[in-house]
This record gives structure tokens, sequence and C-alpha cells, in this order.
């Protein structure tokens, strides 16, 4: 196993990738039970998007561990989904149709994959972008922590305002927050992973945490009957080239956020880039095929490198807790119903997140500008995409009018009129 997954190499064991492989699972089980909600909203049978959404994390994230030895873990993205049953709710399609245009975008994605465009898209993002992409993920993702929980509300002044501190949800999250806050500043091995855990057991006492059972039987995967004609019959290049535009950018920058807080990035390069981007791409096409809209990288990704994760054994724990939940389906359910539980981590994985922060070049306008609009769009939007976009069309833009348009790679200005364009008629939601 040393030799398989490198642990001297990557200064860790096999304990320590044990506990990140757990805390990463935690930190986004929830996808198994909001998934399905959402695709369900599109007609898709819950119980089929359940399954599939567990076979697609599992092809994708043990691909990413055999193949790439990354603790990144692959599952079906967020907003991805939403912009699925909006795509059957507001053009009349059925949704066999439209997983048509993911299995198609998938392929595209294989395809891709097998080129050097997704690499030479990661050598050619200056660095100031990269620290922005990194910090906005963990704005966002710290943002997600405290919306969930109730800590950050909506407002109709000012669109967010604090939150009501008489809501068990909100209590319990601030005292699991306090508690890993404890156990970090006194260098806990495991503080995130055990964090939870003692969150858990608050509100198991606080009757926040009920469970209905422990074991269920599993609903009998089925491959769907894909209408990838109707895809051609009514047109939907748009849909496939939002799928995989939209998908390939969330990943990537996903990616390379979670890479550059591991230390895996390397003067500016993404070892074994095109494995590791190959494992989303593989997962989104077999997801497909089950039921379920197109996967990514996970941003909670980082929760297990910030807990010691830095091979793929991290990855095999998480897919091998995905397989298992198939018959834990109560135990994942009731802690999916408690979002105390896993935001604390999510706050504070974003303020580790931040450190990238401190190697932008502030002073250097525009450098500087660019970062601090990913920064801003990502968790405002609540859009990774967006927050990409923001930052691809900015950066070029102003080096051109700042008389240092060749500093840039030429990619970037493709990819800026494509963003661009991509806003203007297809934006990501």
């Amino acid at each position: 196993m040393n030799k398989m997954f490198k642990f001297k190499q990557n200064n860790t064991n096999i304990r320590t990738e044990v506990v990140a492989g757990i805390t990463t699972f935690l930190t986004m089980v929830y996808i198994i039970v909001v998934n399905p909600t959402i695709l369900s909203s599109a007609g898709v049978p819950f119980d089929q998007v359940f399954m599939a959404t567990i076979i697609s994390t599992v092809v994708g994230t043990v691909f990413m561990a055999l193949f790439a030895n990354y603790p990144i873990a692959i599952a079906p993205g967020m907003g991805m989904n939403a912009y699925f049953a909006s795509v059957v709710a507001t053009q009349g399609l059925s949704y066999q149709v439209v997983f048509g245009t993911v299995f198609l975008a998938g392929v595209l994605f294989i395809l891709l994959s097998f080129t050097t465009l997704r690499e030479t898209l990661i050598g050619a993002i200056p660095a100031s972008l990269k620290f922005g992409i990194t910090s906005g993920l963990g704005l966002f993702i710290a943002f997600l922590g405290l919306r969930m929980s109730g800590i950050v509300i909506p407002n109709e002044a000012n669109m967010v305002g604090f939150g009501d501190l008489h809501e068990p949800t909100t209590l319990l999250t601030i005292a699991g927050l306090f508690i890993t806050l404890l156990l970090l500043a006194w260098n806990v091995k495991g503080a995130l992973f055990l964090g939870m855990i003692a969150t858990g057991i608050i509100g198991f006492f606080t009757g926040q945490l009920e469970f209905t059972g422990l074991l269920s039987a599993p609903p009998a995967p089925v491959f769907f009957d894909l209408d990838i004609g109707g895809v051609f019959t009514n047109g939907l290049y748009t849909v496939v080239f939002a799928f995989l535009l939209v998908t390939i950018f969330d990943t990537t920058g996903t990616m390379v956020g979670v890479a550059e807080q591991a230390g895996f990035m390397k003067n500016g390069q993404f070892p074994r880039a095109k494995t590791a981007l190959l494992a989303d791409a593989t997962a989104t096409t077999v997801g497909s095929m089950f039921g379920t809209s197109p996967s990514s990288a996970y941003v909670e990704s980082t929760s297990g490198v910030a807990a010691g994760g830095r091979t793929g054994l991290t990855s095999i724990v998480v897919a091998g807790l995905f397989a298992l939940s198939i018959f834990f389906t109560p135990i994942i359910s009731a802690i999916a119903n408690v979002p105390a539980i896993t935001a604390p981590v999510l706050i504070i994985v974003g303020s580790f997140m931040m450190e990238g922060l401190s190697r932008i070049d502030w002073r250097t306008f525009d450098e500087a500008f660019p970062a601090f609009a990913i920064i801003l769009t990502m968790p405002l939007t609540s859009s990774i995409a967006t927050g990409i976009a923001i930052g691809f069309i900015t950066y070029p833009l102003l080096k051109l009018v700042t008389g240092k348009g060749k500093e840039v790679h030429w990619i970037l200005y493709v990819f800026g009129i494509i963003f661009v364009l991509q806003m203007i008629y297809f934006p990501a939601h």
C-alpha cells in the first residue's frame, strides 16, 4: 500500500489518510440526499438518482485514487443538478432527452481529457488567478456553512443578515464551531473529524439528531433509456455546451484550488493532471447512464486535505464509505438532515484556504483586481464557474489595456471571449 500511494513521499500515513477520508465523506455526504431531491423535481425517480449518485461518485473517486493518487473526491456537482432540472422544466423536455445531453457532454469531456487542452489551461492560469480561485473557493464553502447553519440568513434590507441565536441548529453549529476551534488550537490530530463527532453527540442528546433505523435494503440501480436522438431533434447543442463548459471550469478550478492547498502544484503545473481530469469526465458519462447530472471535483475535498489527506487512500476511503452508505440510508439521512454537524468544518476549512491571499501582488492592479473579482463573485453568486468566468474575462482585458497583452497566454483570450458569450446566452445558475 505504501508503494501504491507513496506515503513517505507525501509525508503521511494510513491513519491520517483514513481520518481525512472520513472527514471528506462527512462534509459531502449531503449530496446523496440533496441530489435526488433536486432531480426528482424534474420527474426522475428519487431511488434511481440516489443509486446513480453513489455509482458516479464511487467510479470517479476510485479512478482519481488509483490512477492519479490524489485526495480529491468526485460526485455529481451542485449547480449542474439545478441547471438540469431547470432545462427539463423550462423547455418542456423529458428527462431522458436531457440525460442524453449529459451523456454527450461526458463523452466530449473524456475526449478533451485525452488532449493537452485542460493541462495547458492549468499551466496558463497566472498565479494571481490560482490564488484567487483557491481563496474564492474558501469563501464559497465558508459561506455555504454559514448559510446552511442559519448563522447567515436572507435579509430584505441588504440581502444577508445575522441569524437567530435562538434557533437550535444555529446554536448547535456555534457550539460545534468553538469545540473544533479549540481542538485545532490545541493541535489535536483529526480535530475536524473529532469536532463533527462531538457536535453529533450534542445534537443527539438535544434531540436534533434522530435515528429512525440503522440498515435498509438499497434500491436496484437501473440503466436509463437515454434519448440521444432527442438531443439532435430538439437542437440542444447549447445545453450540451453549457454542461461541458461549466463542468470543465468548475472542476478544473476546484482541482487547482485543492491542489494549491495541498501543495501539489509544482511551478504552476499540476502533476498527473490529465489522469486526474479524466476522473470527473468518466464519472459524468457513467452517471448519465444510471440517471444523474454531471460530476465534478468536490470542493469539500479541502476538508480532508486540511485533516492531513495527501494521497489516493483518502479518496479510496471516501469511495468505500459512499459504497457502504447504500445500506445505511437511515443514518446518512439523519446526519445529512443536521447541517450543524458539517457546517463548522466548512467554515474553518474556508479560513485555511485564504492563505494564498498573501501571495497575490495587491500593489499591481491588473494582477490584484481579477483575483479580487473571483473572490467576491464566487460566494455572492453561489457559483464557482461564474467566479472563474469573471476572472478569465477581467485578467486578459486589464493586461491588454495596460500594454502587457503579450504576457497573457493566448488560451486565456480564447476562453475570455467564450466566457463572455456563455454569460450572455446561457449563464450558470
